[in-house]
């Protein structure tokens, strides 16, 4: 949940977040491998950086984990 006061993602951020969303599979959750597998194939993000836009995305709050696995917060496209 990011409030309108909130600096804008880096363009990155939001094509790694753009990305997730669209490849999200209907059960709406992901596995830190599959996430950072999602990021190589569609943003050409090797492992640690995969890794740390996602962690940029957690730490924003674009991203939760509940049970090891990854959700999108209520994701909007613009």
């Amino acid at each position: 949940m990011v409030s309108d006061g909130e600096s804008p993602l880096a363009p990155l951020a939001q094509e790694a977040l753009d990305a997730l969303a669209k490849e999200l599979p209907a059960e709406g959750e992901l596995t830190y491998d599959e996430a950072h597998a999602i990021l190589k194939a569609e943003e050409d993000l090797e492992r640690p950086a995969a890794k740390d836009i996602v962690e940029r995305l957690y730490m924003k709050g674009h991203l939760y984990e509940v049970e090891r696995k990854l959700r999108l917060t209520d994701y909007e496209t613009d």
